[in-house]
């Protein structure tokens, strides 16, 4: 386990087998400066421009993300602050 996000203050750093990325400290038993994944999760985020209209797949309010799809079909996550409804 790494920092805690400063600006995303849910998020903590995380490094696995299986790669690296920010994941919701609330999906991990932490003890000291390591941790166990309690709840799976996808760090991969989605680039999107201004405009650009997504699908919501998954609102997570307590992080300020949303899991989304583009019209392209790609998925991952969002700001919420980088969203408004149409």
């Amino acid at each position: 386990m790494g920092e805690w996000d400063a600006e995303w203050p849910a998020f903590v750093f995380v490094t696995t087998d299986r790669g690296a990325g920010w994941i919701p400290g609330r999906y991990l038993a932490i003890s000291d400066s390591s941790g166990t994944v309690v709840t799976g999760y996808d760090t991969t985020e989605l680039t999107v421009g201004a405009g650009e209209e997504v699908e919501v797949i998954v609102d997570d309010s307590v992080s300020g993300w949303s899991w989304c799809r583009s019209d392209a079909g790609l998925e991952g996550w969002v700001p919420n602050r980088a969203l408004a409804e149409t």
